[in-house]
C-alpha cells in the first residue's frame, strides 16, 4: 500500500468513453427488433378502478400484447412485490400491505402503472393507450406527514406503517430532568427526487426457457432473486446484467413493477421488449428521498456538555413498503444518531406514515444526512441560545476516547475529530469571517457561515467476493461484486491489482453486473464498494501469490520465494519472474489451477468516515438571492485509495447537497398531484451556483478493515445541508429570523425577512 499511503492522482480509465459519447447504456445496446413496453399509469392520488376495457388497445396494428394485473397474474407472474416491514417498539409487526406490479382495485399515488402495452414503436403503444377504457372514481387523499387521515390501506390504521424506537428512553428522560440547559428544534427534510442522468431502463430476452434482463441498477442478484420468485423460475434459469449506469444514488437498487413487467412480456411474446422511462415518469415514479420531519432536543449540563438527546421522526413512505431496510430513514438515523459527540444517553423515536404520493420515500443516501442535519441544526441552535461559539461547542463534545461505544451502540472504530475541524478551520479562515461579513454589509448584503461536522455508518453487506483469472498473453481480469454507477470503480480497482502484482494497469478488466459471471455480489450503496470489495480482492490477490510462491519454490527447488510486488525471486539467486510470466509458467506446467483465484470476505464491523464542513453564504435583503461564496470541507476518509476520485466524490455530494439545500422541491397539490414533474418546475444545482471547493485530508485509518479505507460515496452531502443551513440561519439572524426551511429560495428568504421585519415594526 505504500503507493496508495502517498495519495497519488489516478485518472480515470472510463473517461475517454464517457466523454466521447462510446457508453454503452442500457437503451444504447437494446436487440435490434426489441418491442416497446408502454405503462398507462393513474391519473389519481387514489382511487377506485371501476371499469377497464382493453379490447380497442388490443385491435391496433403493431400491438402484440395488452396486460392488467389479472391478465399478468394468469400468465403465472406473483403481482406483490418484495417490501419490508419493520418491528413495532411494542413488539408488533408493523404494516406490510401488498404493492401489486399492476394496480389491482385500487390506485394509491398519481404514475401507478396500471396497464402494459407492448407494440413494435412507442407511437403504436401510445396510439393503444388513447383506446384504453380506464375509469377510476377518485377516493380521498393522504398527504399530510401525520398519522391520521383518509385511509391509504386497510392494513394500516391511522396510516401508521411502524412505531420504532432505539435507545434509552429512561435514560435520555432522566438525563433531560437533570439538565442545566435545554434546546429543542424541529427541523424539516424536504422530498428530493433522485433525478439521475439516465433515466430508469430495461430490456429482457427469453431464450429456451431463460430469462435475460439487463437493467441499469445497483447490483444484478437482488434483481435476479426477486424475478425468479415473482416469475416462477428457479434463479439458475434468470440472468440480470448491468451495462454502464448514469448514475444511482441507492434509487437504482431496488426492483420495480417495469422490470417484472416487460420480462413476463418477454416470456409471453418469445421476443425482445425494452422501456425506458421519460423524465416525467421517472419523476413520478422513481423512489423519492427525506420528506420527513425531527423535532430534536439537546441537554446540557453546567459545563455546556451534551448529557442526553432525543429525537421523535416522522417519516413519509409514501404509498408502500421500501425493499430495504425498512424505513431506510430511521435504520440510518439511527446509526449516526449522536453524530461526532459523546452523548451517554439518546433516543430516538421513529414513526412512519403512508401517503398518497410517490411509490416508495426511502433513498438519495437516506437516513445519513438526515441525521447530521438534525444534529447540526440543533447543536448551531444550542450554540446560539447558550452564548457559545459553536466552534467551541463542539470541540467541548467531541468524542475523544476510541473505540467508541455510542448510546444507540454503534462501535466507532477511531478518530480525531478535533484535528479535523481545526484544520477546516484554519483553512477556511474564520479568524477573517468577520471582516468579510462588514465588507458585505457596507454593500447592503446578509453574510453568514455555517458549521457541520458528521460521521457516516458505512458497511451495508459485510461480505463481498472477488475473483481474479489471469489471461495468456499477460492480461488479467477481475470479477468483482459490485457496480459503478459513474464513481470510477474500473480505475481504482485497476490500480489496485496493478499495485499488489506488479501488472500493468491497463491489462487489467474490470467484469462487474453479470450474474452468471459472478456467484455472489453485494452491489453498490452505502458507500461500500471501494472498502468491502478491496478487501476481498486482496485476500484473493494473497491467495494467488501465495499459490505461485509455492509453485515456483517447487519449480526452481528451493525452500522458499519472495515476492515484492512486482516479480518473484529465491534467495541468492538472479531468476525473477513477474507474476504474468509465472503464469505462463503455470500454464505450461498444467497448473491452471493457480491462474484462477476467488475468495469471499467479510469484514468485522463498520469503518466512520467523517469531517468537518464549513460554508459561507451571501444573501441580498432586497431580493433573498443566496450565493454561496465559500466552502471548505477536511474529511477523515482513512486510506485513501484515489485522492482525485474521492475529491470528486465529494465536490458532486456537496453539488447535490446544495441543491437540496436551496433549490430542490417536490411539491404536490392538495389532490396529491406533483407540481414539479419536469424541469421546468424541479430546479437542479448548476455549475454556476458553486464556488471552487476547499479539499484537505486528516486519515485517520480504519482498523476495521485491512485496507484502513472508510468509504466517501455519501460525505460531501451528508456535511452539506447542515453547513449551508446553518450559514444561512447566521446570516438571516440579525434582521430577526427564528427559524429557517430548507430549500433556501429566493421567494422564501424574502418572505422570512418581511415577516421579521413586520414583527419588528
Amino acid at each position: 500500500m505504500s503507493k496508495f499511503g502517498k495519495a497519488q492522482g489516478v485518472g480515470r480509465h472510463e473517461d475517454l468513453r464517457f466523454l466521447t459519447g462510446q457508453g454503452r447504456y442500457v437503451d444504447d445496446i437494446a436487440p435490434a427488433g426489441a418491442l416497446h413496453a408502454l405503462f398507462l399509469r393513474s391519473d389519481h392520488a387514489h382511487g377506485q378502478i371501476t371499469g377497464l376495457d382493453l379490447d380497442a388497445a388490443r385491435d391496433v396494428p403493431g400491438v402484440h400484447l395488452v396486460l392488467d394485473a389479472d391478465r399478468l397474474e394468469a400468465l403465472g407472474v406473483t403481482l406483490g412485490m418484495k417490501g419490508a416491514q419493520l418491528r413495532n417498539a411494542g413488539g408488533s409487526m408493523g404494516a406490510g400491505p401488498e404493492r401489486p406490479v399492476l394496480a389491482r382495485g385500487r390506485v394509491r399515488f398519481v404514475g401507478e402503472a396500471v396497464v402494459m402495452i407492448v407494440a413494435e414503436t412507442i407511437a403504436a403503444a401510445q396510439d393503444a393507450a388513447e383506446l384504453v377504457a380506464l375509469e377510476i372514481d377518485g377516493l380521498p387523499v393522504a398527504l399530510a406527514l401525520a398519522p391520521g387521515g383518509p385511509t391509504v390501506h386497510p392494513e394500516a390504521p391511522e396510516n401508521r406503517a411502524y412505531d420504532w424506537q432505539i435507545g434509552d428512553r429512561a435514560a435520555a428522560d432522566a438525563a433531560f430532568e437533570a439538565a442545566t440547559h435545554r434546546v429543542s428544534l424541529e427541523v424539516i427534510h424536504n422530498r428530493i427526487i433522485v433525478n439521475a442522468m439516465e433515466p430508469r431502463g430495461c430490456f429482457a430476452e427469453w431464450d429456451k426457457g431463460r430469462l435475460h434482463l439487463c437493467v441499469n441498477g445497483q447490483g444484478v442478484w437482488n434483481q435476479r432473486n426477486e424475478l425468479a420468485r415473482m416469475l416462477g423460475l428457479g434463479r439458475e434459469a434468470v440472468r440480470v446484467t448491468n451495462p454502464d449506469v448514469g448514475g444511482g444514488f441507492g434509487m437504482k437498487a431496488m426492483t420495480y413493477p417495469e422490470y417484472v413487467c416487460v420480462a413476463a412480456a418477454a416470456r409471453t411474446l418469445g421476443n425482445p421488449v425494452r422501456w425506458t422511462a421519460t423524465r416525467g415518469e421517472s419523476m413520478l415514479t422513481d423512489n423519492a428521498g427525506r420528506d420527513l420531519v425531527a423535532l430534536a432536543e439537546l441537554a446540557f449540563d453546567a459545563d455546556l456538555k451534551i448529557t442526553g438527546y432525543r429525537v421523535n421522526l416522522v417519516s413519509n413512505l409514501g404509498a408502500y413498503n421500501s425493499q430495504f431496510g425498512q424505513p431506510i430513514q430511521s435504520e440510518l438515523f439511527s446509526k449516526v444518531l449522536t453524530g461526532v459527540y459523546d452523548i451517554s444517553a439518546a433516543h430516538l423515536r421513529a414513526v412512519g406514515v403512508y401517503t398518497n404520493t410517490t411509490p416508495v420515500d426511502a433513498y438519495r443516501g437516506a437516513g445519513r444526512p438526515e441525521a447530521i442535519l438534525t444534529i447540526e441544526r440543533a447543536m448551531d441552535e444550542a450554540a446560539r441560545q447558550l452564548g457559545v461559539d459553536p466552534f467551541d461547542l463542539r470541540m467541548r463534545n467531541f468524542i475523544r476516547d476510541f473505540p467508541y461505544r455510542s448510546a444507540t451502540g454503534e462501535l466507532i472504530d477511531v478518530g480525531d475529530f478535533p484535528r479535523v475541524l481545526t484544520r477546516a478551520r484554519e483553512m477556511a479562515d474564520v479568524a477573517g469571517f468577520a471582516a468579510r461579513r462588514a465588507d458585505s454589509a457596507a454593500r447592503g448584503m446578509l453574510r453568514g457561515i455555517g458549521l457541520a461536522t458528521y460521521i457516516e455508518s458505512i458497511l451495508g453487506d459485510p461480505d463481498e467476493t472477488a475473483r481474479l483469472v489471469l489471461d495468456a498473453g499477460g492480461g488479467a481480469t477481475l470479477y468483482v461484486g459490485t457496480q459503478s454507477n459513474g464513481q470510477g470503480h474500473e480505475t481504482v480497482y485497476a490500480r489496485m491489482v496493478a499495485e499488489w502484482t506488479g501488472l500493468p494497469e491497463h491489462v487489467v478488466r474490470i467484469v462487474q453486473g453479470d450474474s452468471d459471471a459472478i456467484a455472489k455480489g453485494g452491489g453498490t450503496g452505502g458507500s461500500r464498494s471501494v472498502t468491502v470489495q478491496g478487501t476481498a480482492m486482496r485476500a484473493t490477490v494473497k491467495v494467488m501469490v501465495a499459490g505461485f510462491t509455492a509453485f515456483l519454490a517447487e519449480e526452481w527447488a528451493v525452500d522458499a520465494v519472495g515476492f515484492d510486488g512486482t516479480t518473484f525471486g529465491a534467495p541468492d539467486s538472479n531468476t525473477r519472474l513477474t507474476l504474468a510470466e509465472a503464469a505462463d509458467l503455470a500454464r505450461l506446467r498444467g497448473r491452471t489451477d493457480l491462474l484462477d483465484v476467488s475468495q469471499t470476505t467479510t469484514l468485522d464491523g463498520r469503518s466512520y468516515p467523517n469531517g468537518a464542513h464549513i460554508a459561507e453564504v451571501e444573501v441580498d435583503p432586497d431580493t433573498g438571492a443566496l450565493v454561496m461564496d465559500r466552502y471548505t470541507v477536511v474529511d477523515d476518509f482513512g486510506t485513501l485509495i484515489a485522492p482525485d476520485l474521492a475529491i470528486g466524490q465529494v465536490h458532486g455530494g456537496v453539488a447535490q447537497g446544495y441543491g437540496q439545500a436551496v433549490c430542490e422541491a417536490g411539491i404536490y397539490d392538495d389532490q396529491g398531484q406533483l407540481l414539479a414533474a419536469s424541469f421546468m418546475d424541479y430546479a437542479m444545482p448548476r455549475a454556476s451556483d458553486l464556488p471552487m471547493f476547499g479539499f484537505a485530508s486528516e486519515p485517520v485509518p480504519s482498523i476495521m478493515n485491512p485496507l484502513g479505507m472508510k468509504g466517501c460515496g455519501e460525505a460531501g452531502t451528508v456535511g452539506a445541508l447542515g453547513a449551508i443551513s446553518n450559514a444561512v440561519r447566521d446570516a438571516l439572524a440579525p434582521r430577526g429570523v427564528t427559524r429557517v426551511d430548507m430549500p433556501f429560495t429566493p421567494q422564501r428568504i424574502w418572505h422570512w425577512l418581511k415577516e421579521a421585519e413586520n414583527v419588528a415594526s
